[in-house]
Formats: structure tokens, C-alpha cells, sequence
């Protein structure tokens, strides 16, 4: 079955770390963009970094510039994503998705160019 799964999630207090990871199963990641998303409730979901097939290029939403870091390491066929300071506002569900080749555009972008994608990990950033 393809597909990504994510784990890492779970309760944390303001100004912890958690770091999250996206494995893929039956297919291999190395061609991929993977996008990190989250959905919080009663919003709408968005895009919160994005990284090339390479690993060279990196892109991260605004508000959590600085603080996430997302790396890749194809040899696990998995993608992870360092959270540090994190913050009440950064509660979520969090999902990672491919991006279908030759939509890398738009990585950060929820929609129908994504290939494959989890069925997310809850974080929850409360004291």
C-alpha cells in the first residue's frame, strides 16, 4: 500500500520540542518535494515548510521561521521536522504530503497536486 505516515506528535508544553516524522511506505521518497501542513480547529489547513527532492532547498511559513526545521534522509525514506519554542498557537494536526513532479511550486499549497499524503499526528502545545 502507498502511503506516508507520520508519528511524533503529542502533548508538549509551551517552549518544548518535538520532532515529527514522515515515512513512506511502498514507494520511495527520493524524487519528492514533501510538504509539512497543520489544521487547527476550526481553521483552515496550511502549509508550514516544504523541502526539495535534494534536500537543498528549505521553505517555511513565517510563523515558524526560525524555530522549525525540516531535513530529509532518503536512506530511511523519511522526513522529519524539528520543532523548538513551540507555542499554544502551533496546536494542530500536522500531515506531510508529496508533491506530485512538476508541482513544486506549490508545495506549501493543500490541493489536488499532491500525490500522496498521512493521515496526520496531533500536537498539542498546552502547560
Amino acid at each position: 500500500q502507498l502511503q506516508l505516515v507520520e508519528s511524533g506528535g503529542g502533548l508538549v508544553q509551551p517552549g518544548g520540542s518535538l520532532r515529527l516524522s514522515c515515512a513512506a511506505s511502498g514507494f520511495s521518497l527520493d524524487y519528492y518535494y514533501i510538504g509539512w501542513f497543520r489544521q487547527a480547529p476550526g481553521k483552515e489547513r496550511e502549509g508550514v515548510s516544504c523541502i526539495s527532492s535534494s534536500g537543498r532547498s528549505l521553505n517555511y511559513a513565517d510563523s515558524v521561521k526560525g524555530r522549525f526545521t525540516i531535513s530529509r534522509d532518503n536512506a530511511k525514506n523519511t522526513v522529519y521536522l524539528q520543532m523548538n519554542s513551540l507555542k499554544p498557537e502551533d496546536t494542530a494536526v500536522y500531515y506531510c504530503a508529496a508533491v506530485a513532479p512538476g508541482s513544486s511550486v506549490l508545495c506549501m499549497i493543500w490541493g489536488g497536486h499532491l500525490r500522496y499524503w498521512g493521515q496526520g499526528t496531533q500536537v498539542t502545545v498546552s502547560s
